[in-house]
């Protein structure tokens, strides 16, 4: 599997000049192949081979372009059909989708090379080492982990953020650890995880972990914010706040990112599997009234992450549907209605009170060794299906209206 490792690059003023005006050859490249790709009939639409070797064409006609490294203009092409894969997947699954569009001045940040026209140095016992890139010339950038050689790295990317700090990403490939056999792993390996607000995860070994606390933070933005509004827009003081803005702003997403980094990493190294539920986050931001602290969670990036690090560490991550999770019983299978408000699962049927999310953490566990074969797991037919509307808000407990057994008449 692919592994991509980021260094902090540091760019002398000429470089970053020089970098950055390759960057917007690369984008009028991508714009002349987007053009030639949708000129071009729909039964004959040039592939990333034929776009390549219009290349030399283009170069001829616009001198320009023969400006750039010719294994990073390959790239920058190749860029578009991947794109194009990617707007046929979201229309296989439903979504609305154009075409590829026009990249303005600014909206293309990183050029890429793939295989060739870079090389990576380090010297041991330095902070520094080098990368070196085909018409640009060398770049250094901060060691704070081993740098790969160069025969092992993929592909080398350079970006610039929105707050003028400059990175570079070098893509390798590492070796993908043998999963141990669902027949051969112990139940006690195992542990389902529930994503809640109140806490960010429950597990079914009841940890729960306390959401970040992001106010200083985001007090912090707003102030900037409001110091940029009112100065001229495209001044250089504007320019300057902005910048003070949008590292404010990362400051914020690299928080919640090394947050879910660290938790991740937990989970996969302790357990052989990790069982959580598969949320549709989108319809969740657009019809709740918490809408920012469940965009702030960031649930699809974390399990993003989760089945990354899986494949990584050799650890079984399993999504399963959350429907159900946090109404059904876990001991019994009876199902409990209860609103949001209400924290405590109470089984009218069994007795059983325990947590809400902890309840909902060993149902998301038994449905992952389910889909897994792992143990016996328990049995996803529901004997007793309830209908309980909540008696009152203080109890935190929840009254049977009434209980229609699976396979009655009324069933």
């Amino acid at each position: 599997m692919d592994l991509t490792l980021r260094f902090r690059a540091y760019l002398d003023d000429d470089t970053a000049s020089e970098v950055w005006r390759h960057i917007n050859i690369h984008r009028q490249i991508r714009n002349h192949a987007v053009r030639d790709y949708y000129r071009a009939s729909r039964n004959d639409r040039p592939s990333a081979y034929d776009q390549h070797r219009k290349l030399t064409e283009w170069k001829r006609r616009w001198s320009i372009f023969a400006d750039v490294s010719a294994h990073a203009a390959q790239q920058t092409v190749s860029q578009i059909q991947k794109d194009l894969k990617v707007l046929e997947e979201h229309r296989k699954n439903g979504r609305k989708t154009g075409r590829l569009k026009w990249q303005g001045s600014g909206e293309v940040r990183s050029v890429a090379y793939q295989s060739e026209g870079f090389n990576v140095n380090h010297t041991a016992g330095h902070d520094f080492g080098t990368l070196t890139l085909s018409k640009i010339g060398e770049i250094p950038i901060r060691a704070h982990r081993d740098i790969p050689d160069t025969e092992n790295v993929k592909r080398a990317i350079l970006k610039k953020e929105r707050t003028g700090d400059w990175f570079a990403c070098l893509v390798v490939e590492v070796e993908t650890p043998e999963k141990p056999n669902p027949d051969e792993i112990d139940s006690t390996d195992c542990i389902g995880v529930d994503l809640g607000i109140q806490s960010y995860i429950h597990t079914s070994d009841d940890l729960s972990v306390k959401c970040l606390d992001l106010a200083e933070e985001y007090d912090h933005y707003a102030k900037e914010q409001r110091s940029l509004d009112r100065k001229q827009r495209g001044s250089a003081n504007w320019e300057e706040q902005r910048r003070k803005v949008a590292k404010a702003k990362r400051r914020i997403r690299w928080k919640i990112l090394d947050f879910q980094h660290k938790l991740s990493t937990w989970l996969v190294r302790e357990y052989d599997v990790v069982a959580v539920e598969d949320l549709e986050v989108k319809p969740m931001l657009e019809t709740s009234q918490s809408a920012k602290n469940k965009q702030d969670a960031a649930w699809s990036r974390f399990l993003d992450l989760l089945e990354y690090k899986g494949d990584l560490h050799g650890t079984h991550v399993v999504r399963v549907d959350a429907r159900g999770t946090t109404k059904k019983c876990n001991e019994c299978g009876v199902e409990t209605s209860k609103p949001l408000w209400v924290r405590e699962h109470s089984c009218p049927s069994c007795g059983h009170t325990e947590n809400r999310d902890l309840n909902a953490a060993k149902n998301i566990l038994n449905r992952g060794l389910n889909s897994l074969h792992v143990g016996s797991g328990r049995s996803e037919s529901t004997p007793v299906q309830t209908v309980l509307p909540a008696f009152t808000r203080h109890s935190g407990r929840v009254d049977a209206k009434h209980v229609v057994e699976a396979g009655s008449p009324a069933a």
